[in-house]
């Protein structure tokens, strides 16, 4: 019972003593005007917990603001989304119209040439290249006739093979069934140009005609075309032993894969 009693005094005596020091330090930071390290440390502990408790609120509420704000940023992203969809569509129009302007550009020497040239388009191929031919997009309506020449801004393209009134087919001039009467350029040797599926075979060639690689085959004088229409370039030269003729490989100056625009030539 002693020894508790005394360790209970003890620890009054200490309680007094630091409340004598903390009161201490007060007086003597009041009576040099300085602020108490005692209140100064404690003033610190509370801006930090109120420093604490701004940042979570801030954080708290900034959260809040987003979510708020999710439904206007989807609406926002759509927006974005069809005005680019939109975009992309006017910039495949304009290429397609700068295309056709190209196409039509290159064809005003041929619509000059030919006063009387129908401008067409081609609108269809066979399926599985039955036969070489273009559906185009002009007929009768549009004075189209059977067995009038087509061409586009490089040179033959081929005939009319049947009409409706407001289409029209052309028969390559690569197809296996074609004829067309044909001139070297350079000499004004005859021939017959004849189809032969990717290029065209011009035949009965003089075999005394200097026939070379490069030459310019044009087109003759006939129903379906004035004399001097491009049909192509000599890329090979066969020549038999005793053949009396010869005859010229030509690459068609057209290519007839890839053909859009084109005029019929009226006669």
């Amino acid at each position: 019972m002693i020894y508790r009693d005394e360790h209970k005094l003890f620890a009054v005596i200490g309680v007094i003593i630091v409340a004598a020091l903390v009161a201490l330090l007060q007086i003597t930071a009041l009576h040099n005007g300085t602020t108490s390290p005692l209140t100064a440390a404690g003033g610190s502990i509370v801006v930090g917990i109120e420093t604490g408790a701004a940042a979570i609120s801030g954080a708290v509420g900034g959260a809040a603001s987003s979510l708020a704000n999710l439904p206007h940023l989807s609406a926002d992203n759509r927006d974005l989304a069809a005005r680019n969809a939109a975009l992309a569509t006017e910039n495949a129009r304009l290429h397609e119209l700068i295309e056709a302007y190209k196409q039509d550009v290159a064809l005003q020497p041929a619509m000059g040439a030919y006063p009387n040239a129908i401008p067409a388009r081609a609108v269809g191929f066979p399926p599985e290249n039955e036969s070489r031919t273009i559906t185009i997009d002009r007929g009768s309506q549009a004075g189209v006739r059977k067995d009038d020449g087509v061409i586009a801004a490089g040179g033959v393209v081929g005939i009319v093979s049947d009409v409706a009134p407001f289409s029209s087919h052309v028969l390559l001039v690569t197809d296996y069934t074609s004829r067309l009467p044909a001139v070297v350029r350079q000499g004004r040797f005859w021939g017959i140009a004849r189809g032969n599926l990717t290029s065209v075979r011009m035949e009965y060639v003089s075999q005394d005609a200097p026939l070379k690689i490069g030459d310019t085959i044009v087109t003759g004088e006939a129903r379906s075309f004035h004399s001097g229409a491009v049909i192509g370039t000599v890329v090979a030269v066969e020549r038999g032993d005793a053949a009396l003729y010869q005859t010229a490989v030509v690459k068609p100056a057209v290519d007839l894969g890839a053909i859009d625009r084109v005029i019929v030539v009226a006669k």
